[in-house]
């Protein structure tokens, strides 16, 4: 089994957690913090936002961090734009791919996505930006439609789809078949990105990883949208069991860290 590869998400979808609204200075110590403990990726926000939560990533970004800095963005290009004005290492944009988003919630259809997903892909690609592409409501399309999107994007030069189960509705079973498939029909690289609303997220993550998944993305307390995202201390355990390790010299500067953070986010020590 190969070793697994964390994107923290805490200062993007784990600040949607209701109650949470976290200013510049305590995102961009965050960031330090997160980065010293050897993840690979930090997503931090979203810049199409503007205001303080596009200055704190711009100020991420300039931190010359080990980890790579990725930027949140609809399929749209002045999303983008606000990501390059970032200066992030890699643009993540999210694509609809359940037909409740695409025909219920957007009025589109399916050549609509591809049309705008691959617009979006070659601008950025164009200003010489990493794509990562972010397949929104994932466990609710068909995995037809998720095969043939992974295909056309890396005929873009797009090497990682995020899978996310975004309503939270999966179980380790089903998203080892749908991972497999994914892995077995396409040459991405997979990110799962599970939510806790079945309290699932830690044994989904698990299930994608033995199913061949390079990505975890994962937040401090499990904090995120609703019941909260995949555990990070917590995943770390799980995985360290799987693959016979111990992590107990850094078991400790996780809790440090995530103390620190759940002060920040509440006011409370974990």
């Amino acid at each position: 089994m190969m070793k697994v590869k964390i994107v923290d998400t805490t200062l993007r979808d784990g600040e949607q957690k209701a109650g949470i609204a976290l200013g510049v200075n305590e995102k961009v110590q965050i960031a330090k913090y997160i980065s010293d403990l050897d993840v690979y990726q930090l997503e931090v926000g979203v810049p199409a936002m503007g205001g303080e939560e596009k200055r704190s990533i711009e100020k991420i970004a300039q931190l010359g961090l080990s980890c790579k800095i990725a930027a949140w963005n609809r399929m749209s290009i002045e999303d983008i734009r606000h990501s390059i004005d970032c200066n992030v290492d890699i643009i993540h944009i999210s694509v609809p791919t359940s037909d409740i988003q695409i025909n219920s919630k957007l009025n589109k259809d399916r050549k609509w996505v591809l049309s705008q997903m691959s617009r979006a892909i070659y601008f950025a690609k164009e200003k010489g930006y990493e794509v990562n592409l972010g397949f929104e409501d994932a466990s609710r399309a068909s995995i037809d439609f998720l095969i043939e999107l992974s295909r056309y994007a890396s005929c873009l030069d797009v090497k990682t789809v995020r899978y996310a189960d975004t309503v939270g509705i999966l179980y380790p079973r089903k998203t080892f078949e749908i991972i497999s498939s994914l892995k077995k029909n396409t040459d991405m690289a997979i990110e799962i990105h599970s939510h806790n609303d079945f309290g699932m997220a830690i044994s989904n993550s698990i299930a994608a990883i033995k199913a061949g998944a390079e990505f975890v993305d994962c937040t401090f307390g499990g904090i995120g949208e609703r019941a909260g995202n995949c555990d990070l201390i917590k995943f770390l355990n799980s995985y360290s069991v799987l693959i016979e390790r111990e992590m107990k010299d850094k078991y400790k500067s996780l809790k440090e860290t995530e103390r620190m953070i759940m002060n920040w986010c509440f006011g409370i020590s974990s």
